[in-house]
C-alpha cells in the first residue's frame, strides 16, 4: 500500500472510531452529605450472647442526590465526632474523610472510636459503589476468588444438637460445606471455676475427636480464647501438634500479644491466629512484619472500615499472612465479602447466620453450603428496611469546632 493511501486509511479508521458509541461509565456526581442517622437493631436481634460488647447498630448516610449509604457498628456518642465533620462534605473523598475523622482530635482514636469511624466508612464506600452502579469489590480491582470459605460459630448446622458428640459436630459441619470445623478450648458453664491445668490435661483427647470427625484431610481449628497464660499456651499448642490443627486462635491474652506471641512463636510449631480485639494497623503491624502470626483476625468495622482494611490487607499480602476476620454484624460481613474477595492470600470467614433471620435486611448475604459469595449488587450489596429499627441518633449540622486539622502546603492532612 502506498504511503498516501495508508495515511488515508488510518484517518478513515480514526474517524469511524470517533463516531462509534463508546462504553459509558457513570460519572461521579457532585454530592454533599445531608444527614447521618444511627439505628439500634431489631429487638432481640443477635442478643444470644451479651458478653460481646460488639455493636450491631446501623448507620445511614444520606446525600443531596438521593443516594443513601449503609454501614454498621459504633455508638451514637462515638459516631457524633465523625458525623459532625462530614455534614456538607463530598462522600466520595473517602480517604481524605477518613484521615479527617481519625486525625482531627488531639488524642488518637482508641478502639471504640475507631469502630465508629469504621461504621461511617462502610457507608461511604456503599455510596461510592451506588453512585457508579458497581459493587465495592469491582472498585477495588475485582474478585480473585469464586467465594469466601467459612467456618461456623453460632449458625445452625443441620443435624447438630446439644447432645451431639465432638466427632459428630465436626463431621456434620464439614458435610454442610464449611471449610473448617472450629471450636472452643474446653468451655465450661458460665461463671464457674476454670482450671486451666485440668483443661489442658483433657485437651489432646478433645482435639483427637475433632480430627476424627473432619477426617484425615479435613480442617479443624481451636480457639484458646485468651484463657491461658504463656506457659500453659505453650504446653497446649505442643500437646496438639500431632493432630495438625489449621491454627490455634488467641493462645494468650490480647494485652500480652506484643510480648508473649513472639516467645510463643519460637516454642511451638502450630499455626497461630490472633487479633479479634485489635483496632487499627499500628496495634499489630510488628507481629505481621515479623511473621509472628500466620492469620490475622482483625475485622470490620472494628479496624476502621474498608479504607483501613485495604492497608492491612497489603501488609498481610507482603508478609504472606492470611486473613481470618472475627465475626461481625451482617452488614459488616457483606462488606468483608466485598473486600476479602479481592485479597490474594488465604481467606476464611467466621459465619453466624445460617438458619437465622435478618428482619431488617431483605437482601444482604449470599451464603450457600458453607460459603459466602460476592454479588453484583451496587455498593455493599445490602438492602435495608428501617421499619424494624429504632432511630437513636441523627446528625444534620456540621460542627467543625469539635476538632482541628493541620494541612501540608499541598492540602493533605498532617499531624498535630
Amino acid at each position: 500500500m502506498e504511503r498516501r493511501n495508508f495515511l488515508k486509511s488510518l484517518a478513515a479508521t480514526a474517524a469511524i472510531a470517533a463516531a462509534a458509541p463508546r462504553r459509558s461509565f457513570a460519572a461521579l456526581p457532585n454530592m454533599k452529605i445531608t444527614r447521618i442517622r444511627v439505628y439500634s437493631p431489631p429487638k432481640g436481634f443477635l442478643q444470644v450472647n451479651q458478653i460481646f460488647n460488639q455493636s450491631y447498630n446501623v448507620v445511614t448516610i444520606e446525600t443531596d442526590k438521593g443516594i443513601t449509604g449503609i454501614g454498621e457498628g459504633g455508638s451514637p456518642e462515638l459516631i457524633a465526632p465523625c458525623a459532625s465533620r462530614l455534614i456538607g462534605r463530598d462522600p466520595q473523598l473517602i480517604e481524605h474523610l477518613w484521615q479527617d475523622m481519625n486525625r482531627a482530635y488531639f488524642y488518637p482514636a482508641g478502639r471504640e472510636r475507631t469502630d465508629g469511624i469504621g461504621a461511617v466508612d462502610l457507608a461511604l464506600w456503599d455510596i461510592h459503589g451506588k453512585a457508579l452502579g458497581v459493587p465495592v469489590h469491582q472498585l477495588l480491582g475485582g474478585t480473585v476468588r469464586k467465594y469466601c470459605d467459612c467456618y461456623n460459630t453460632a449458625g445452625m448446622i443441620p443435624g447438630v444438637t446439644r447432645e451431639s458428640t465432638m466427632k459428630d459436630r465436626a463431621r456434620l459441619t464439614i458435610a454442610a460445606g464449611y471449610r473448617v470445623f472450629r471450636f472452643d478450648a474446653l468451655s465450661v458453664p458460665v461463671n464457674t471455676t476454670y482450671d486451666t491445668r485440668e483443661r489442658l490435661n483433657r485437651l489432646h483427647d478433645y482435639c483427637a475427636e475433632a480430627r476424627e470427625g473432619v477426617g484425615k484431610d479435613g480442617n479443624w481449628a481451636i480457639d484458646f480464647h485468651q484463657r491461658f497464660d504463656l506457659s500453659d499456651a505453650i504446653r497446649g499448642c505442643n500437646l496438639i501438634e500431632d493432630l495438625a490443627p489449621l491454627y490455634v486462635e488467641d493462645p494468650v491474652r490480647t494485652e500480652a500479644f506484643q510480648q508473649d506471641l513472639p516467645i510463643l512463636r519460637q516454642k511451638v510449631n502450630v499455626p497461630i491466629a490472633a487479633g479479634e480485639e485489635w483496632g487499627n494497623r499500628w496495634e499489630f503491624n510488628s507481629l505481621v512484619e515479623n511473621h509472628t502470626i500466620d492469620y490475622l483476625r482483625a475485622t470490620l468495622p472494628n479496624i476502621g472500615g474498608i479504607t483501613e482494611m485495604l492497608k492491612v490487607m497489603a501488609m498481610c499480602e507482603t508478609h504472606f499472612v492470611g486473613m481470618v476476620p472475627h465475626f461481625t454484624g451482617p452488614i459488616a460481613t457483606a462488606a468483608l465479602v466485598n473486600v476479602l474477595s479481592t485479597f490474594s492470600g488465604p481467606v476464611l470467614m467466621e459465619y453466624n447466620y445460617q438458619g437465622r433471620e435478618l428482619p431488617h435486611l431483605p437482601k444482604c448475604l449470599d451464603f450457600k453450603e458453607g460459603k459466602l459469595y460476592p454479588n453484583d449488587r451496587p455498593g455493599l450489596g445490602v438492602e435495608l428496611d428501617t421499619k424494624p429499627l429504632t432511630q437513636i441518633a441523627e446528625f444534620t449540622q456540621p460542627d467543625f469546632q469539635r476538632g482541628q486539622l493541620y494541612y501540608r502546603p499541598d492540602g493533605s492532612i498532617t499531624n498535630w
